[in-house]
């Protein structure tokens, strides 16, 4: 009986080894690292830079739709790639991104020089990502290396891009919880919200804070004077709401922090931009990060590298799971 019972407790204690082994194991693989690429595909950052700049020398606005569409991918599934699938009932057609997301074609030329140099090796998802980073990089912004190995997914979903992707019609307290719900907190808000300083708006998006905000028959008050009389020009009643204007005022392609200096002179042009000082019971928290940003571009930049990195480990797929894909348009 005794050496029964003994039995018993090695058979426990080998088990135990065994499930701490498979949890390292499991920690291990879904880990991203920079380096992830170095020997598979090594020419990797040097292909995604040159295509990036091709681009920007062809349309400088094509900067911020490629950070945005990192951010969409990684709010909706994870950072899985999925944002990119083609399909009437995919994340393309949903409300913020129908009309609006653009800068597929350039990962697709991105994908073809990869494919090219490493067939089936570097996942969409981690394209959307260095993509991202060297927009900002050749925009002025700051350098970080991006932590790399995500797999792609195989499920693009329109109704759940509708209700988890963030609206500029939203406020504050609204937009918090979309980023808690993936797990970001207030300074992420803050931080990645600085992306709009570079890019462009259209009318249709703030065209509703002009003249009647929120059925009170005039503008919103939160909105700078002269700033006001140019955009009521710009975007008059029954006029074309496809116009754009530039999301960050008198700094429109450099990638720096003028955006907030402009949210503490009411120049914020999104109601969800002028919100994180304007309105919310938590308006006080997100506005002081606002004050030091707009102080301290060596903060922004230090925080909104942090907060990308974070963003962009949103529920990856890894190891064995997703796939790589050859298009990153369809699944393999």
């Amino acid at each position: 009986m005794k050496g029964w019972k003994s039995n018993i407790n090695g058979t426990h204690f080998v088990a135990a080894i065994l499930m701490v082994w498979l949890s390292s194991c499991v920690l291990v693989r879904a880990q991203l690292t920079p380096d992830f690429y170095a020997t598979t595909c090594p020419n990797l950052f040097t292909i995604v830079r040159r295509e990036v700049k091709r681009a920007l020398v062809n349309e400088m606005r094509i900067a911020s739709a490629l950070v945005r569409l990192h951010f969409h991918d990684c709010f909706v599934n994870g950072c899985d790639g999925s944002v990119l699938l083609d399909g009437n009932d995919g994340e393309k057609f949903s409300n913020a991104n129908l009309n609006s997301a653009r800068g597929f074609e350039v990962v697709d030329t991105i994908k073809r020089s990869l494919e090219s140099a490493c067939s089936g090796v570097v996942s969409c998802a981690d394209i959307l990502a260095i993509a991202a980073r060297d927009t900002v990089l050749l925009s002025g912004g700051p350098l970080w290396r991006v932590p790399l190995g995500r797999r792609d997914g195989r499920v693009s979903n329109q109704t759940e891009a509708n209700n988890r992707l963030p609206s500029p019609f939203m406020n504050i307290d609204q937009i918090i919880q979309k980023f808690t719900d993936v797990g970001l907190d207030t300074t992420d808000v803050v931080a990645l919200s600085g992306a709009h300083t570079i890019g462009f708006a259209r009318c249709s998006t703030f065209s509703q804070r002009l003249f009647n905000f929120s059925d009170t028959g005039a503008p919103d008050k939160n909105i700078e004077t002269e700033m006001l009389a140019d955009l009521q020009r710009f975007c008059p009643p029954n006029g074309d709401e496809n116009k754009m204007t530039a999301l960050d005022r008198n700094s429109t392609d450099l990638f720096d922090n003028h955006y907030f200096q402009n949210l503490l002179n009411l120049k914020g042009l999104l109601l969800s931009d002028q919100a994180l000082v304007s309105n919310g019971s938590v308006a006080s928290t997100t506005k002081s990060l606002v004050e030091s940003y707009s102080r301290d571009s060596k903060l922004f930049f230090s925080d909104f590298v942090n907060s990308m990195i974070k963003m962009g480990n949103i529920r990856v797929l890894t190891g064995t799971d997703g796939e790589i894909r050859k298009n990153c348009r369809v699944v393999n």
